[in-house]
């Protein structure tokens, strides 16, 4: 699989719009103003120091002083907000221009302020009078507290550049902001009396020797009381508009965008878990999970904006969602079975007795049972990806079953599919002649993503996966095992690929035999043939002549010699297109210093050096003769040049390595390569080797031609 690479920054972070750059880089915080730099620290300072005033004044104020008050203690409050100052701190400090690192300081700083006043309200209402602060403290905790509603929506209509989305969906988006903002405003100007009366409550007498209306405003209670009933659910469905925009920006993220989509999405599914483990787990936990589940958003929150990619959000999700979600289920199963069991024995035995025996039951029968249910599940979701090993070595399998090139590939595409539960595997695979071998398993969707399938540095062919919907990103959770696996297809699309050139050279090769053979013939049947047959019907007429007539005689005797020497040059031609006879008189070195001086000498001087020559085979040698006379007769023909040079040498590798030089004009940039270029190289890729055909700066042409000389490929 191919290595990650950066993804530039999207286009369309917000729905309606494309955004503006996000102003600094994360790390930089200097292009901040110094008073927002200070600012930030403050805000910390204080959140930090509330929480810790207020767990102090939790624990020197006595527990009969909150019963009196019907009070919890501050610390509970303040509690998130410690959860909240360390994301906020590292928000304030690294993109303090960004909006939701200011959303998510302040929330903390409400948080703890609002704990600071309940320990403090209930500290100062020990003494009679009341100690200062005591009505500002009711104040904030009774109705400037509300304004938390309005923590979360600003969050997700911010997330994750600080910027409220465009277009159509910013006017709707203020509205559900002003929903959600009507509550918290009705409190703080509704009298107390009538806030008590909607809320079904009356506030303890303890409270009354504080002002419980320093902000009420004079309002009548049939205009109140109705925008109250209205601000309730107003303030719950303002959250369903931020709800709808987080799901529009992630359909629309691409990149680091959408990665930091999926950091709050997997914020919203652990608050979730959190949730319902709180209904689950016995005894009273809702605090300790309500912080929990404020640390873990933010903590989310820090690390979608400042380092998205820290970690492997996909398989953090995805593990976060199915374990937790399993988690949750066994727990309530194992509760539903010891309960079954319990109620089906308890009327026979003792509670004592009826308990253990249940237990026993669950452990021997149901544990078992579950662990195997687990595993199914597990890869029922997941597939075979959480097995690297398995994975492998059933692709290993697979293909050993292959017989051929298309069933080779259709054991790929299946086993890609199977590993990592797609709907769709496609391996394309690249052949001679610019066709293409495919093999699919599943449906193709509309729109598909391709990846590189490489082999030895050369592209072979390509990987299809479906583009869009949730398998697509599952099969990007796990890189270095699909870097494995795809591995294994590059092994396969070669062997396929080469199956496919090995039987098309087969082809040639019969065919190129076949022609040989039929120009043989028909050379010694239409040419040498008839050519002997003459010259015997001549030798026979001239022994008839001879006593008789023997001028006429010796002249067909003549005629006859003229045609024995016709059919020996034939003869030599033919010998000559088999084999050269000059490699086998004067060797490779000699056979090409006779080629060179037959073609060049005198006007060109010729340099030929031999180096040292292993025992070539036949086939190398030929080939090796009929690159350099190709090489040479085009500079014959083309170059102009006044020095030619040929080396022929052995490298380390045992390959032969053939190379003609000149100082002649070169080859025209752009020039299409003609007839004896191309059949250079193709007498070098006949036997597994290379040709090139270089012009340097210095002037001239290299023809370089590198052979394997033990008969094996080199190319």
């Amino acid at each position: 699989m191919q290595a990650a690479t950066p993804v530039a920054e999207p286009t369309s972070a917000v729905p309606g719009g494309p955004p503006t750059p996000s102003p600094g880089r994360p790390g930089d915080p200097d292009g901040a103003h110094p008073a927002v730099r200070a600012a930030a620290r403050a805000l910390v300072v204080v959140t930090v120091g509330s929480a810790v005033a207020a767990a102090v004044l939790d624990v020197v104020t006595p527990a009969a002083a909150r019963e009196a008050a019907h009070a919890t203690p501050g610390w509970v409050f303040g509690l998130p907000g410690i959860g909240l100052a360390l994301p906020a701190a590292l928000l304030l400090r690294r993109e303090p221009r960004n909006a939701v690192s200011w959303v998510v300081g302040g929330t903390a700083l409400l948080w703890a302020v609002d704990g600071l006043a309940q320990s403090w309200l209930t500290s100062a209402l020990q003494h009679d009078p009341p100690l200062p602060g005591g009505t500002l403290a009711f104040w904030l905790v009774q109705r400037f507290g509300a304004w938390l509603l309005l923590g979360l929506p600003l969050l997700l209509l911010l997330y994750p550049h600080g910027r409220l989305p465009t277009a159509w969906w910013r006017p709707v988006a203020l509205i559900s902001l002003a929903c959600t903002a009507l509550l918290p405003t009705l409190l703080m100007v509704v009298p107390s009396e009538i806030a008590d009366a909607r809320a079904g409550s009356e506030t303890p007498e303890i409270y009354r020797s504080l002002d419980l209306d320093p902000t009420s405003l004079p309002l009548p209670e049939a205009v109140v009381l109705p925008l109250l009933r209205f601000a309730f659910p107003a303030a719950v469905l303002g959250v369903l508009v931020p709800v709808a925009v987080v799901l529009a920006r992630y359909r629309a993220a691409a990149g680091e965008d959408r990665r930091r989509m999926r950091w709050l999405l997997w914020a919203a599914v652990t608050d979730g878990l959190v949730m319902v483990g709180t209904l689950v787990a016995p005894g009273d936990i809702s605090s300790v999970t309500l912080s929990l589940a404020v640390t873990l958003t933010g903590a989310a929150v820090a690390v979608g904006i400042l380092r998205p990619q820290a970690v492997d959000i996909d398989r953090l999700l995805g593990g976060t969602l199915v374990y937790g979600g399993l988690a949750v289920a066994v727990v309530l199963l194992d509760l539903a079975v010891i309960a079954a069991a319990g109620a089906l024995l308890g009327d026979r035995l003792g509670d004592r007795d009826a308990t253990l025996l249940a237990l026993l039951v669950v452990t021997g029968l149901y544990v078992p049972l579950r662990a195997q249910a687990w595993r199914l599940v597990r890869r029922w979701v997941f597939g075979e990806r959480e097995d690297p090993y398995r994975v492998v070595s059933g692709l290993a399998e697979r293909l050993e079953r292959s017989d051929g090139a298309e069933e080779q590939l259709m054991a790929v595409a299946a086993g890609i599919a199977e590993a990592f539960r797609s709907p769709y595997v496609g391996v394309e695979v690249d052949q001679p002649g610019g066709q293409h071998l495919l093999a699919e398993s599943g449906h193709r969707p509309a729109a598909v993503q391709s990846l590189p399938i490489a082999y030895r540095g050369e592209q072979v062919g390509r990987l299809l996966l479906p583009r869009d919907g949730v398998r697509a990103h599952l099969v990007t959770r796990d890189e270095g095992l699909l870097a494995d696996v795809v591995r294994q297809a590059a092994a396969a699309a070669r062997a396929g690929s080469l199956a496919a050139e090995l039987q098309a050279s087969r082809e040639q090769l019969v065919a190129a035999r076949e022609e040989e053979r039929r120009r043989l013939r028909r050379d010694l049947h239409d040419g040498l043939g008839p050519s002997l047959g003459a010259v015997v019907l001549r030798i026979d007429t001239a022994r008839n002549l001879a006593v008789s007539r023997p001028e006429e005689a010796d002249r067909l005797l003549r005629q006859a010699r003229d045609d024995v020497s016709a059919a020996l040059a034939d003869v030599r031609r033919l010998v000559h297109d088999l084999r050269p006879p000059a490699l086998d008189d004067l060797g490779l070195a000699g056979a090409v210093r006779q080629q060179a001086e037959r073609l060049l000498a005198p006007r060109v001087g010729v340099t030929v050096d031999p180096g040292e020559l292993a025992e070539l085979p036949a086939a190398v040698e030929v080939a090796a003769y009929r690159i350099a006379s190709e090489a040479l007769a085009n500079v014959a023909k083309h170059a102009s040049a006044t020095r030619v040079r040929v080396s022929l040498a052995c490298d380390g590798d045992g390959d032969l390595v053939v190379e003609v030089a000149d100082d002649g004009v070169g080859i025209a940039p752009g020039a299409p390569a003609g007839v004896g270029l191309v059949s250079l190289r193709e007498r070098a890729a006949e036997l597994g080797g290379r040709c090139s055909v270089e012009c340097p700066a210095s002037g001239g042409t290299v023809v370089r031609a590198v052979l394997p000389a033990d008969g094996r490929g080199s190319a």
